[in-house]
């Protein structure tokens, strides 16, 4: 499809981007599936293509515009593995943003450099056991100690969880959770490193994205250097909200991709199953469900390309990103539900495309803010009427 978002240079990209995951990612994705992670040396390989920066400063490897992203990030998404676009997209777009935004030089030397090259991996842990897409619920503390802060708490669903070098970490180190009712302050960002003592990990199986390697992370008196503090004390909660719009963007864009390949993956099943002496792909029913879904990718992609123009702009589109996550993670489930049930019996195997897709799709409407979440941010947005619409603050 032609777009007034892509130059010819994007197309290049697009090409290159493609070309590597099917040389180096799809001869060996489904194992790592069933390994539960991804392999050290592939982080390395992404690094020296230059994809793990690529929305960061240009003096640490980045500099390029917000639709290069789009492009990676389709393609990743084309794969077809969730755990793996999950795994990436957390270390270069979520975990590494903050550093690569407000973290001190010496952080962006010691930590963001070696996770752009690949030479170390990233995490984000934010959720907790009783607290998600509550910022306002959680409980974990770093409680300042001489030169250093004491860290207690547990983090869970922790995508790189299991192999992830350190973790940009979300504590309170003000106000609790219950003296605080807005949940506005209290709230910091640390780096803590994955080796450092009292910190134990523990894989978490989930229906879905299984290589992406989530773990529960349980801190106990661990003591992390106050140099670690990403940005200004007690910022936490403006970071994380500000920056929970480009992971809800980065979620859009991701299942544009997945949408993509889960349509592929029907089209060649249509075309190429004979029932009742002609092709599926010649019957009406199929293809009528097919057509409503091409329309609704149609209307996604525009929706998603538009929030990331916007972005690019220097704009924090809060509720265009919302909207873009809701309406595309759930339609990468309403049609990985009709090409598993179109498939028959050959998509409900347990290793069929199909069958990862449905898992797979899942996830996306839960993480970064579940669907729920979406729809009331939308409708306090349409409540406050047209002036309340599309501005658009500055990031």
């Amino acid at each position: 499809m032609r777009s007034p978002y892509f130059t010819a240079d994007h197309e290049v990209f697009r090409a290159k981007v493609r070309t590597f995951l099917a040389a180096e990612v799809l001869p060996d994705a489904a194992r790592w599936e069933q390994e539960d992670g991804l392999p050290r040396e592939l982080w390395k390989l992404f690094g020296e293509q230059g994809y793990l920066g690529l929305l960061h400063a240009s003096s640490v490897g980045g500099g390029r515009d917000m639709f290069t992203s789009v492009v990676f990030l389709e393609e990743l998404g084309r794969t077809g593995f969730g755990g793996l676009r999950a795994a990436v997209s957390v270390h270069a777009y979520m975990a590494t943003h903050y550093l690569a935004w407000v973290g001190s030089r010496e952080l962006r030397r010691t930590y963001l450099e070696p996770a752009v090259r690949g030479d170390s991996v990233a995490a984000l842990a934010i959720t907790e056991p009783a607290a998600g897409s509550d910022l306002a619920g959680l409980t974990t503390t770093a409680t300042p100690d001489g030169d250093h802060y004491v860290v207690n708490g547990t983090k869970t669903m922790v995508s790189n969880g299991m192999v992830a070098d350190f973790a940009v970490v979300a504590v309170r180190t003000g106000a609790t959770a219950d003296s605080d009712k807005s949940g506005m302050t209290g709230l910091s960002l640390l780096v803590v490193d994955s080796d450092l003592p009292g910190i134990s990990r523990a894989p978490v199986r989930t229906l879905g994205w299984r290589s992406a390697g989530t773990a529960t992370v349980v801190y106990d008196d661990v003591r992390v250097p106050a140099d670690r503090l990403i940005g200004r004390l007690n910022s936490g909660f403006y970071y994380l909200v500000r920056g929970l719009q480009l992971e809800r963007l980065v979620a859009a864009t991701l299942a544009l991709g997945g949408i993509e390949q889960s349509l592929d993956d029907l089209r060649g099943f249509l075309r190429g199953r004979r029932v009742a002496g002609s092709v599926l792909a010649e019957k009406q029913a199929p293809v009528h469900r097919v057509a409503d879904l091409v329309t609704e990718l149609a209307a996604a992609r525009q929706l998603v390309h538009h929030t990331a123009w916007l972005y690019d702009q220097g704009e924090l589109p809060t509720e265009e990103c919302s909207m873009a996550k809701l309406y595309t993670t759930e339609l990468a489930c309403r049609l990985a539900d009709a090409s598993l049930q179109l498939q028959g019996a050959h998509g409900y195997l347990e290793q069929s495309d199909a069958a990862r897709a449905y898992r797979d799709a899942r996830a996306a409407t839960i993480a970064a803010g579940p669907s729920e979440v979406m729809r009331d941010l939308i409708g306090r947005a349409a409540m406050r009427g047209p002036a309340g619409r599309g501005a658009g603050a500055q990031r």
